[in-house]
């Protein structure tokens, strides 16, 4: 991997652009959306949506933990709020496809639980662009296990977010 810079990229803290030199060269877009208490949320998401309408630097991933999801489907109990969903959707309609929702449809799966009320919501995508869909082979969840303790929560208290490429 070897980091890029891109013009006009979210100058944004807990954001990542590299270039990953697999078989096929794709671009990786690493992120940490902050939650909405911040007051920092949804000027990043209209930075990381900016550049996702902007693109033109071939296949590419962007992924992470957005603090988003789709209402009425990623939460088990209503968290996410219109911008919020809208945000998803706008992704979608600028021509990256959440990758889990492209493997597994309406599936429901649950990426962090909330510590007080132990409902779960799905926080963490991938987002794969038009020139890199077709490389899509799986994506999927998988909760880390301690040898020692068994919990779900035991080596974070978010799933592992686990994207295959042909």
């Amino acid at each position: 991997m070897r980091r890029i810079a891109v013009r006009n990229a979210p100058q944004l803290d807990r954001w990542l652009l590299v270039s990953v030199a697999a078989p096929r060269r794709f671009t990786l877009g690493a992120m940490h959306v902050p939650n909405r208490f911040t007051g920092r949320k949804y000027p990043y998401l209209d930075a990381v949506l900016a550049l996702a309408r902007r693109w033109r630097g071939g296949p590419a991933l962007l992924t992470g933990d957005t603090n988003c999801g789709c209402i009425g489907i990623d939460e088990e109990s209503p968290a996410f709020n219109k911008r919020e969903d809208a945000w998803m959707a706008d992704l979608v309609a600028a021509g990256w496809r959440d990758a889990f929702r492209d493997v597994h449809g309406d599936e429901r799966a649950y990426t962090w639980y909330s510590p007080n009320a132990g409902n779960g919501f799905r926080l963490d995508q991938a987002f794969v662009n038009r020139t890199l869909r077709s490389q899509l082979a799986d994506a999927r969840y998988e909760w880390g296990r301690s040898v020692r303790d068994d919990r779900r929560d035991a080596l974070s208290d978010h799933a592992a977010l686990i994207v295959e490429l042909r």
